[in-house]
């Protein structure tokens, strides 16, 4: 990982999908539970690069999510700002085309950008959107494998 803030800083994780509406939600309520449940000071977020606006979660992906325990209802879609952008400590995408274009529109995103697939054993996090409920299943236990992997190598903030 290119960029550490201190161990003594709260970590701010961004997550980027498409639309905000299926696997960076999920990802951003499952970071923010996987660091609670470890003590850590952590918040995230969850933004799309399609620029959608207060559009709710997938059906699918709530029911997934509440399958295990996780409301996400009141989720809203946000699209990826300077502002986001400027205040994530790491951006976690799902797709190598997400990391393209979050370089070409927003500079500053150099050196902050991880795919999230590579810290569970794939290289893209596929999007469930169009699939059943399996899809989403799966896509939610494959993020829920990433975000642990990806946070288990950070130095635990105090």
């Amino acid at each position: 990982m290119s960029q550490t803030p201190s161990p003594t800083a709260e970590y701010h994780l961004l997550f980027v999908c498409t639309a905000n509406i299926c696997r960076s939600p999920m990802a951003e309520y499952l970071a923010k539970a996987y660091g609670a449940q470890r003590g850590w000071k952590v918040k995230a977020q969850s933004a799309g690069l399609m620029g959608l606006l207060d559009k709710p979660a997938h059906k699918r992906s709530v029911r997934a999510m509440a399958e295990i325990d996780f409301n996400i209802q009141s989720h809203k879609s946000q699209g990826v700002t300077a502002e986001l952008i400027s205040w994530a400590d790491y951006i976690l995408v799902m797709e190598l085309g997400h990391q393209v274009k979050l370089h070409d529109r927003f500079p500053a995103s150099e050196g902050k950008v991880l795919m999230l697939g590579t810290f569970g054993g794939t290289h893209e996090v596929e999007d469930p959107i169009g699939g059943w409920m399996g899809r989403f299943r799966r896509c939610r236990d494959l993020l829920s494998t990433c975000v642990e992997g990806f946070m288990d190598q950070l130095p635990p903030p105090s």
